[in-house]
This record gives C-alpha cells, structure tokens and sequence, in this order.
C-alpha cells in the first residue's frame, strides 16, 4: 500500500509540473502514464487478493 501511495504522489507531482510549466509537457504525460498504470496495479492486487472462495463443508 505504501508503494500504491507513492507513485500516487509522484504521478500527481510529476503533473502539476507538467502542466504548469509550458516546455515539459511530457512530464504530464508521465505522469498520466504512471497513474494509470498504478491504478491497474492496485486493480490486479485486489482482484486476486479477493478471489479466493471457500466451499462449505456439507
């Protein structure tokens, strides 16, 4: 989880940069990127920390 709020950090940095300054407009880019690819990331995680059923024993 630590590592799901830094990149939220660095992407959120890394935009505000971006999009303030006009000659780094990659720099949004990135970050946009690195969201989105932290989202997947955490999407992923959850989805297999969650798919663990238990039959009832009869």
């Amino acid at each position: 989880m630590t590592l799901f709020l830094l990149l939220i950090l660095v992407a959120l940095i890394l935009g505000i940069i971006g999009f303030a300054t006009h000659g780094l407009f990659y720099l949004l880019i990135i970050g946009a990127a690195l969201l989105l690819a932290d989202l997947v990331y955490v999407a992923v995680r959850f989805h297999r920390g969650g798919s663990h059923h238990h039959r009832m024993a009869r």
